[in-house]
């Protein structure tokens, strides 16, 4: 990679989801963009690390998309990236009880919503009258589309999820095989702790009016493969660099960004895009500039929310569907490498969101869980040799969603020159990758204005 002759347009400190997407609209507008990354590799929270032992790429945790993420996918048509990840048709899930039984949540080729309704009344393991309470949903989410779609945030209580759920009659055996579990894969907080408004904005936007806005869509290559490289080698085309290893520090004059310094070199620029995390977002300025108080303070009283994955190896195919849920267990979710990857022995990756009581227990401990839970789960499983397993810790993967917390700031700071990016500013979603996109392209326009 060769450096752009002239100095920078935009800096933009951060290579994840956010900071690349706004780089590449920004790239593609003409801008002579820097991006500075002060990891050795691409991708933030959302990236890939080779495994110590075998060499294999191994995600941080993984990361789930949903067909209505239109942030995210013209992101990915953007920089030649959309044939790296698999879309269903509609929305489709096995789940597996603690006796390991299996049943399937289908559904049918009918319009949105009535298509996730037809599907949870064929659902067998969820009580009939449990079944029909599906409707009282509909009026509330309803209401949230009417929200979106004349431009505003969907408005809600202060109540938490479960307190929702429990308020439009949902019986806790739906609750439990079907909210809770997409909630917290949302949320990464308990439905108890989580405020409602951000999951009924998920809900509106899943079951709205297109059939595969609630389809799952997973990556088929590491994370960094599926959009970090490629995002670096579009801006990189469009005459812009990309640094990795470069911590950064962003000098203010007053109320106006002064310049950056990286690796000892001073560098000019008018425009500084911060996509960093909340709980980064202090260490960028030697000293704090008053004009950023406000979103200073808010973003150091974020709570962090983490994400426990353990990596589990097998001697033989143990599973036969990509990915399923574990209702009622630990492990919510587990996903079969396997058929992602093309191995031939599966390689499970069971998530654990919001998992603060489990994060600090140690990595014995966890990969005990984690197979004890899969035995109970999967027959297959009970026989099969564990040859390897892993235990990732994200311990600050989220921000927290409990009523109450901080304000989101939005791309534009007071800081003349200064703008801000991240799953954590405004966006009115929760600390997903669309978010992180929204946000990413929110910043990008405010910067070209």
């Amino acid at each position: 990679m060769t450096s752009p002759r002239r100095s920078p347009d935009v800096v933009v400190i951060g290579a994840g989801f956010a900071g690349l997407s706004a780089a590449c609209v920004l790239a593609e507008r003409g801008a002579r963009v820097l991006v500075l990354e002060a990891r050795p590799q691409l991708g933030g929270r959302a990236t890939a690390f080779a495994d110590r032992e075998t060499g294999e790429r191994v995600d941080n945790g993984q990361h789930v998309l949903f067909g209505c993420y239109r942030a995210t996918f013209d992101f990915l048509r953007r920089i030649g990236a959309e044939q790296n990840v698999s879309q269903q048709s509609s929305l489709e899930f096995s789940c597996y009880d603690a006796s390991g039984v299996r049943s399937t949540l289908k559904c049918p080729p009918l319009p949105a919503p009535v298509h996730l309704l037809a599907g949870v009344l064929n659902w067998k393991p969820i009580p009939w009258a449990e079944r029909l309470a599906a409707l009282r949903l509909v009026p509330p989410l309803l209401a949230a589309r009417r929200q979106l779609r004349s431009g505003n945030s969907v408005r809600g209580t202060e109540e938490n999820v479960h307190t929702w759920l429990k308020r439009y009659g949902q019986g806790e055996v739906l609750i439990e095989w079907l909210w809770e579990p997409l909630a917290v894969a949302a949320l990464n907080q308990s439905i108890e702790h989580a405020s409602a408004a951000p999951f009924v904005r998920v809900l509106a936007e899943m079951f709205s009016s297109d059939r595969a806005a609630a389809a799952i869509v997973l990556p088929l290559k590491p994370l960094d493969e599926t959009y970090a490289i490629p995002a670096r080698d579009f801006i990189v085309r469009h005459g812009g660099e990309v640094r990795t290893s470069a911590l950064a520090r962003v000098h203010v004059n007053t109320d106006k960004t002064r310049h950056v310094e990286v690796g000892g070199s001073r560098l000019e620029t008018p425009m500084v895009l911060a996509a960093v995390p909340w709980h980064s977002l202090s260490n960028l300025f030697p000293s704090a500039p008053a004009a950023l108080a406000g979103p200073l303070c808010d973003a150091a009283q974020m709570e962090s929310m983490p994400i426990v994955t353990v990596n589990l190896w097998y001697d033989r195919t143990v599973m036969v569907e990509p990915f399923a849920g574990l209702p009622g267990r630990t492990m919510q979710w587990v996903f079969d490498k396997r058929l992602t990857f093309g191995e031939r022995a599966s390689h499970l990756s069971l998530v654990s969101s919001g998992a603060s009581a489990i994060a600090g227990r140690a990595n014995q401990e966890l990969i005990a869980l984690a197979r004890d839970e899969i035995g109970q789960s999967l027959p297959a499983a009970r026989e099969a040799h564990v040859v390897r397993a892993t235990v990732i810790r994200e311990k600050r993967a989220t921000f927290s969603l409990a009523p109450g917390q901080p304000r989101r700031p939005g791309p534009r700071t007071d800081v003349s020159g200064l703008f801000l990016a991240g799953d954590w500013t405004d966006t009115g979603l929760p600390a997903t990758i669309e978010g992180a996109v929204v946000s990413g392209h929110a910043a990008a326009r405010a910067i070209l204005e």
